[in-house]
């Protein structure tokens, strides 16, 4: 998911779609807005994904990374486009076939 501060969805006057559940790392539970996607960029790359309005800080989640083929590295301290795909993020897909 990502994550975005109030302030950052008010500064880009974003919509409420709807309210969503979250589960806070201290066990407690809270509401929070979710708001229309938004284009997100690294690079060359870019993703449209929902955010929700939550925290202090911009938090790029696995998902959108996942859409934009990101990989880590822990060593480097560094997030880079996926090496085996350098050109154009690749997507993993299953394809089930119904006869």
């Amino acid at each position: 998911m990502l994550c975005i501060p109030e302030h950052v969805a008010l500064q880009l006057e974003l919509e409420t779609e709807s309210m969503r559940e979250v589960s806070m790392a201290d066990g407690r539970n809270k509401n929070v807005p979710y708001v229309e996607p938004i284009r997100v960029s690294f690079g060359k790359r870019f993703s449209y994904v929902g955010a929700l309005v939550l925290g202090d800080e911009v938090l790029l989640g696995a998902i959108p990374m996942e859409d934009m083929d990101l990989v880590v590295s822990p060593s480097r301290r560094e997030l880079t486009p996926d090496p085996s795909s350098p050109n154009i993020p690749h997507t993993r897909v299953k394809f089930v076939s119904v006869d």
